[in-house]
């Protein structure tokens, strides 16, 4: 099997860890910081209005994103709404009000403590970075990779949000290889999801570290085999180095 010179890596849960218990008061923030901002550049109405099923427009979009892997993103979800609504908001406005949303559910995601130097490692070692993650929203990706100032690492970020479909579709994984001019052979995938990070990555042909830092190590499928199963994201540079000496 061909060296691997590609290493992908999952942004949520793999990279970064969040707070669960959390996540309903932020929920409630993130959608009064959404509304204040439509309100202030003049837009009217309410959540109540325009997804009356639902508490929050993220509670919403989630909904409309169901298990499928379609993946509508949450700025065409929100611009569809307001369309619906005969409320006719330029896309700088809709985005804008998006930013301030997300800023609020930033603030519930830390970086692993040993990503950056992971990464860096990687880098030092010649392993070309990059990320593929189910993430909502392609900017929200960037700001989160930014707050955690890991940008410099990755060569190309691949959202569901920007591609229109969600791991494990093997059309996002060869979409990040295709930006990087590599191949299945010759990559490694990153992930804590199985079904997505893991399966994924095998539907394709390539290989996958499975981190299980924060989860069960006990394999859902044992015909589909990790590469390596690791509890630290600092394993991951020796396991890529003795998969060169094979």
């Amino acid at each position: 099997m061909s060296t691997i010179d590609v290493v992908l890596f999952d942004l949520g849960n793999t990279l970064f860890y969040d707070n669960a218990a959390r996540w309903p008061a932020i929920y409630r923030r993130a959608e009064a910081a959404l509304w204040r901002a439509l309100n202030r550049s003049g837009v009217g109405g309410s959540g109540r209005e325009l997804y009356p099923g639902s508490p929050t427009f993220l509670e919403h979009y989630y909904g409309v994103r169901g298990s499928g892997l379609d993946e509508p993103g949450a700025f065409r979800v929100l611009a569809n709404l307001l369309e619906s609504k005969g409320l006719a908001v330029p896309d700088v406005i809709a985005r804008n009000a998006l930013g301030a949303m997300y800023a609020v559910t930033q603030a519930n995601w830390r970086v692993e403590r040993d990503a950056g130097s992971t990464l860096q490692r990687l880098c030092r070692a010649g392993y070309r970075l990059g990320a593929v993650s189910n993430g909502s929203d392609h900017q929200n990706a960037l700001d989160l990779i930014d707050r955690a100032r890991v940008q410099t690492h990755f060569d190309v970020v691949i959202t569901s949000a920007a591609h229109g479909r969600r791991k494990p579709d093997p059309s996002i994984f060869n979409a990040a290889l295709a930006a990087m001019s590599s191949s299945p052979a010759k990559a490694v995938m990153v992930g804590d999801n199985f079904e997505a990070d893991i399966a994924g990555a095998h539907g394709i042909g390539m290989r996958a570290i499975w981190t299980t830092r924060r989860g069960s190590p006990t394999l859902p499928v044992p015909a589909i085999r990790p590469l390596a199963i690791v509890k630290r994201l600092s394993q991951i540079p020796d396991v890529l180095a003795q998969e060169r000496w094979k």
